[in-house]
């Protein structure tokens, strides 16, 4: 009998070990798939020059989603989505170039097991800098 009780607690334990293995793996997907999308986001900012990013409202769209399938975007089941949220904004400085100077923050949210989750990526682009040597 206790033998009986000893390896039922032991299934039990294995049975929930599992599940939160499988609950944490899909966690660390929808982070990885949440970096991916900010990164791609700041890399398409980082291509702007100085006049699309400064004039304001304008180039840069304020808003975007994305799919949790990188490899089919049109592919949302369970209506599992990234939303996003672009803001350009006057960078918090005080110095003389303050004018030359913007802000950009990328949020990202989704839902997933009825909890929300966000990240955010934060850049500076300035008038004078490295997109005034790309082009």
């Amino acid at each position: 009998m206790v033998g009986l009780a000893v390896v039922a607690i032991m299934g039990a334990a294995l049975y929930m070990g599992i599940g939160m293995a499988f609950s944490q793996l899909r966690l660390s997907r929808e982070n990885l798939r949440a970096t991916q999308v900010l990164e791609g986001k700041m890399e398409i900012v980082r291509q702007y020059n100085w006049d699309q990013v400064a004039n304001l409202p304008g180039f840069i769209p304020t808003s975007f989603t994305e799919s949790f399938f990188a490899d089919n975007p049109t592919n949302t089941s369970g209506n599992f989505v990234y939303t996003g949220t672009v803001t350009v904004t006057n960078a918090p400085v005080t110095e003389t170039y303050s004018n030359d100077l913007r802000m950009v923050q990328i949020k990202l949210t989704w839902k997933s097991g009825g909890i929300v989750h966000q990240r955010q990526a934060t850049t500076f682009v300035s008038q004078f800098g490295l997109q005034r040597y790309v082009y």
